[in-house]
């Protein structure tokens, strides 16, 4: 019980929608029908980025980051330490065996983005290149986090994601990778590691995340301005933090909530047009 406990710790239980949101928003855009929400595609691809695909991205994470991790105080308060355990390198194979597997249940079409999402999610924690240790590639590689939606829409639709969904997702995703790498700006510097976040500093870092949500808001406002009005949320956000003063430690943790709230808008419009449209 203990192991399986520092598992599911391990997994960041507060961020397994970051993975498996995507995949409800992205079936629910391509859906057509009721029943579209419920294939075998969807549901399967569902249930590995709702904890195996996280047990994968931050076991790799974790394992490869054990140094810098011992000189960071936010693995005290709400995540672990890799202590050089067996059952982790285990539990991260079998999650890796387990993706194989959505290539055996989804059509050639989606094949492309759950790739993608395997190099990236694999390679940004882990060398050769280790993405995670040159400014503004790490910032570009977590465009990774919207994959597993595009792959979902892919499979349940029969075709690719529109662009500007893709494009404004990736943005999305930068924009909340370098936001959550300020709490982590010193201990990333004391222990010799590039960032994003590290190389712009504190208060260049929130005007970065800020025009990239703009951006991000932008790119979907093309699809409808609906879209574009909601991801303005973010450069509000991130503006309301400067102005405020609220401790960016603290902050930090709110995203999950506006995470969800902003997916769960996403997913009710997309439901809205399967029902009603």
């Amino acid at each position: 019980m203990d192991t399986l406990r520092y598992l599911l710790k391990l997994s960041r239980p507060r961020f397994w929608l970051y993975l498996a949101g995507p995949v409800v928003v992205g079936v629910a855009f391509a859906a057509d029908t009721v029943t579209d929400l419920f294939t075998l595609e969807a549901l399967a691809l569902f249930a590995y980025f709702l904890l195996p695909a996280n047990v994968l991205l931050y076991g790799v994470n974790d394992v490869f980051d054990a140094d810098v991790d011992a000189a960071n105080p936010k693995k005290d308060a709400k995540e672990v330490r890799y202590q050089g355990d067996s059952t982790v390198v285990a539990a991260v194979a079998l999650s890796a065996l387990l993706g194989l597997a959505t290539f055996a249940v989804t059509p050639a079409v989606a094949w492309p983005w759950l790739v993608g999402f395997f190099v990236l999610g694999v390679e940004y924690s882990a060398p050769p290149l280790r993405f995670k240790t040159t400014p503004f590639l790490d910032s570009l590689s977590n465009g990774l986090y919207i994959l597993p939606g595009a792959a979902a829409y892919a499979a349940v639709s029969g075709t690719n994601p529109p662009i500007a969904a893709v494009v404004g997702g990736w943005l999305w995703t930068m924009g909340m990778h370098t936001f959550s790498a300020i709490p982590d700006i010193e201990p990333d510097r004391a222990a010799g590691i590039e960032t994003t976040a590290t190389y712009l500093g504190e208060t260049r870092t929130y005007w970065y995340c800020a025009l990239v949500w703009l951006l991000a808001a932008l790119a979907f406002g093309t699809l409808d301005l609906r879209l574009g009005a909601l991801m303005v949320a973010y450069p509000i956000a991130v503006f309301a933090i400067t102005r405020s003063g609220v401790d960016v430690e603290r902050a930090y943790w709110w995203y999950p909530a506006l995470n969800t709230v902003v997916g769960m808008v996403l997913t009710l419009g997309g439901l809205w047009e399967v029902v009603y449209g």
